[in-house]
């Protein structure tokens, strides 16, 4: 089944299928052509747009950017064009964006470069290395987003579709006025004569550009000519959000429309013992109830109220789960995988079984984190309808291309048959980089004769059917030199996401998962005798990407033994840290030593800084190609323990916009610290506890402190920054509180241990 759209020189919305990034697959066409006056030029009446490449779409209207990464509030459509408008000559206040339809063409290069060295190494060799992942990420062709790819994925990409597009209009007006394309200026949409001033907007010459051969490989502009990035912009989607009129998933409207919503076991991979469905089916407004192979209902009904009702009143009995019953079983599988062989062994050097056979000063220490469910503010939301052959799905997604391949497999169809409509996202976080929601849409939608069907899933639903972050037990031990530690042993058990993921989806899982080790693997510690071991019980519970992924938890345990080790030795947790980099990573010292400068760190002996009540932690973490360090203020008071304030420093090579940078470096804190504070799934009788908002809170508008970001340009490669800011904050939180009461936490939530307030 060919996944290669038809085209054609006036259909087309790729000049070239190889415009940018070499992409000679999954090319696609937009809406038949209608007729166009305003375009002007001979072929006006054919086309009612025209694209020099697949990233740009030029109408009466003026430059729409096509954004084919998801924005789910952390700014991407704004970035991605900036980098557009940066080479391209426009008018930010003109400026409009887009989602693009599923298409190979939209593959995220970098997705494999991971892979290939530790994030720190910016060597000539390495480089080459990683650029050679980019041929299998180019024939995988996924359409992603997430990892904090984005930016650094489009960096390159944007900013060259921009400057083909300037050159080729340039070369359009240059034909029109019979002179040398060299000699002509760009400005705010326009191409410039010089000679007489005279002017031609790019919505005039779009017809003609898009006859032409695009360059491939364009000269891009000097940091020094830039004019958006380095600086903040307004965003593009604020307008719509503040107004009302953002589209997410949950607000789509089709005529005809029926609503449905879902009743799916509770026990991840039980099935249906018995089921009573007549007490739902008579109820007002319910159209039809369908049984979801083995596993669960859909109720369709005429409204989403009259759904959630009827899926309450069918009556199941569920067979029992795979996995134990309770939390307590469960862990129990995770330290039994400890007996086990290691998944994988990373960052091995030395001999650490005899460095440990004669040493008796040993620092040891045992933590664990829970599941975590992503808590999307917007339950799963899709709208589909399946009509005379052809698929349509609504939903804000995070990989519409495998939301198309599934679909197309599942019901055997093209792809130019199935079309996928990515809406704004009302959180993501990796949740809906799954296919379940759009895909149970797709099975109602074939039970409803054509119409379409808003399929919305309760808060219930969403929260105890989730792919969670995995727990994970972290064993370490360590010896301490006089400045850094001389050795660390390290263990993980957390269940590999690859393996879980490939079971669902087209992501193979090959060899040992470097997920499970992620955010220990790979730091910058310039230590002689390190072995880090990783562990992979397998349990019918599903889990997925969840904010940081590895990282979140190994952020924490990694940090917490790096402080406990400090303070066996009470040396400075901050001086240690920058003995162990060593010359590795020199944008890893500037972060730590810029934070230190930021919170008047002044050692140790200043932690409490003076006072009784109070305490600071620091951390630090590479993750997603950003070195992040945090320092954290807290104070006890008589309910409870206060953060007081937060400090971050983040290098990302290159600063887009140093707003968007900063509010997502806050939200990335406040996304891990609701995680450390109260954040986790638990499970009973086979089921998942949490249900809400009231069993899983998020931090509270008044437990969120001042948090100060200091965002450095000192790393030779851009990097994202959705993530970043999360792993070191808990951490950080951890070691405030041990320097705040002496008390270690070592295992999450921390309300299990402490009041907040």
């Amino acid at each position: 089944m060919s996944k290669l759209g038809t085209i054609t020189r006036r259909t087309f919305i790729v000049a070239s299928t190889a415009v940018v990034g070499g992409v000679l697959f999954g090319t696609y066409k937009y809406k038949q052509p209608v007729p166009n006056p305003l375009l002007g030029g001979d072929d006006a009446t054919n086309l009612d747009f025209a694209s020099p490449n697949p990233y740009i779409k030029i109408d009466q209207d003026g430059v729409t950017v096509i954004t084919p990464r998801a924005e789910m509030g952390q700014g991407i459509h704004s970035t991605l064009a900036m980098m557009v408008a940066e080479e391209m000559d426009l008018d930010w206040k003109t400026i409009k964006t887009e989602h693009g339809p599923a298409s190979n063409s939209y593959y995220v290069g970098i997705m494999m470069e991971t892979l290939v060295g530790h994030q720190y190494d910016h060597s000539a060799s390495t480089q080459r290395k990683r650029k050679l992942t980019h041929i299998p990420a180019k024939f995988l062709g996924i359409q992603m987003t997430g990892g904090s790819m984005s930016t650094p994925d489009g960096f390159v990409k944007m900013r060259s579709a921009g400057a083909s597009a300037r050159l080729v209009l340039m070369q359009a007006a240059a034909e029109q006025w019979g002179v040398d394309a060299i000699s002509l200026t760009t400005d705010n949409g326009f191409v410039i004569n010089p000679a007489n001033d005279e002017k031609l907007s790019y919505t005039s010459l779009a017809v003609k550009a898009a006859q032409l051969d695009a360059p491939a490989s364009p000269p891009l502009r000097d940091p020094s000519q830039w004019r958006y990035i380095g600086k903040s912009v307004a965003r593009v989607d604020i307008p719509a959000k503040t107004r009302g009129t953002a589209e997410f998933a949950i607000d789509v409207k089709q005529e005809g429309m029926l609503h449905a919503t879902i009743k799916m076991s509770p026990r991840f991979g039980a099935g249906i013992k018995s089921s009573d469905t007549s007490k739902a089916a008579a109820m007002p407004g319910v159209e039809k109830i369908v049984q979801l192979e083995n596993n669960g209902f859909a109720v369709i009904a005429n409204n989403t109220w009259r759904a959630f009702k009827a899926a309450n009143a069918i009556v199941v009995e569920w067979e029992t789960a795979s996995y134990p019953a309770d939390q307590a079983g469960i862990m129990e599988i995770y330290e039994d995988s400890f007996r086990s062989e290691p998944n994988g062994t990373f960052d091995e050097k030395g001999d650490i079984d005899l460095f440990f056979a004669d040493k008796g000063d040993i620092v040891e220490a045992e933590y664990r984190v829970p599941h975590l469910a992503h808590s999307t503010m917007e339950p799963m939301t899709a709208v589909a309808q399946v009509n005379n052959g052809r698929v349509d799905i609504w939903a804000g997604n995070q990989a519409p291309v495998i939301i198309r391949d599934a679909i197309m497999e599942l019901g055997g169809y093209e792809a130019s048959d199935v079309h996928i409509h990515t809406t704004f996202l009302g959180g993501g976080f990796g949740r809906r980089a799954e296919t379940d929601f759009s895909v149970v849409a797709y099975h109602i939608a074939t039970q409803t004769n054509g119409r379409p069907v808003k399929v919305t899933w309760s808060r219930e639903e969403d929260m105890q059917h989730d792919f969670y972050r995995p727990a994970a037990i972290a064993r370490f031990k360590g010896v301490m030199g006089e400045k850094k530690p001389q050795a660390i042993d390290i263990q993980i058990a957390s269940p590999s996401i690859m393996l879980s993921m490939s079971k669902r989806g087209p992501i193979p899982a090959i060899g040992p998962d470097p997920l499970i080790a992620e955010g220990t693997a790979g730091q910058p510690d310039d230590i002689e005798n390190i072995r880090i071991r990783t562990f992979a019980p397998e349990l019918d519970i599903p889990v997925g990407f969840w904010r940081s992924v590895g990282a979140s938890y190994n952020g924490f345990f990694h940090e917490s033994f790096m402080d406990e080790l400090a303070a066996s030795r009470d040396i400075d947790p901050v001086v240690m840290r920058l003995e162990m980099f060593g010359d590795l990573a020199p944008p890893a010292n500037k972060v730590v030593e810029k934070v230190a400068e930021m919170a008047g760190w002044v050692g140790r002996e200043g932690i409490n800084a003076g006072a009784s009540n109070r305490g600071r932690g620091f951390a630090y973490t590479l993750s997603y190609g950003a070195h992040t360090a945090q320092i954290i203020d807290v104070s006890m008071t008589e309910r409870g323990i206060k953060i007081d304030r937060i400090y971050c420093a983040v290098d990302v090579g290159v600063a887009i916009d140093p707003r968007n940078i900063e509010a997502q470096i806050q939200s990335g804190i406040i996304y891990g610290l609701s995680s450390a504070m109260s954040g986790e799934i638990t499970f009973a009788d086979g089921m998942v506890v949490q249900s809400n908002y009231h069993d899983y809170p998020a931090m509270r508008m008044h437990q969120v402190p001042d948090i100060e970001v200091a965002i450095l340009e000192n790393n030779p490669r851009i990097s994202g920054v959705g993530e970043p800011g999360t792993p070191p904050s808990i951490p950080a939180l951890a070691n405030a509180i041990f320097a705040l009461t002496g008390q270690r936490i070592r295992e999450l939530p921390m309300n299990k241990h402490i009041e907040f307030v």
